[in-house]
């Protein structure tokens, strides 16, 4: 039973290191009213794994983190694009 849990101990902490937080700008260039960031934000914060998303009507753009092991940009742009607000990765944005 021991060896059990030691062996499950580890799997947990070494799936959290494979892990990591990334960033990513999102052009959501559809936004057209200063209220829908409001559904993009929440389309985004809805994504298993998105930890943050802050969205600027002005700039037309979405910035989220999320754990790369939970999600990934395919994920997040769909979930925009599911939520009426089709998205692109902004070049450079790892």
């Amino acid at each position: 039973m021991r060896m059990l849990l030691a062996a499950g101990s580890l799997m947990v902490i070494a799936s959290t290191t494979w892990a990591s937080q990334k960033t990513v700008s999102l052009s959501v260039p559809t936004m057209d009213c200063p209220v829908c960031p409001i559904t993009v934000k929440q389309a985004l914060t809805n994504v298993p794994g998105v930890t943050g998303a802050e969205v600027s009507f002005e700039k037309r753009q979405a910035t989220v983190t999320f754990d790369d092991a939970k999600t990934n940009v395919e994920a997040l742009t769909r979930a925009t694009t599911n939520a009426g607000y089709p998205s692109t990765l902004v070049q450079g944005s790892k």
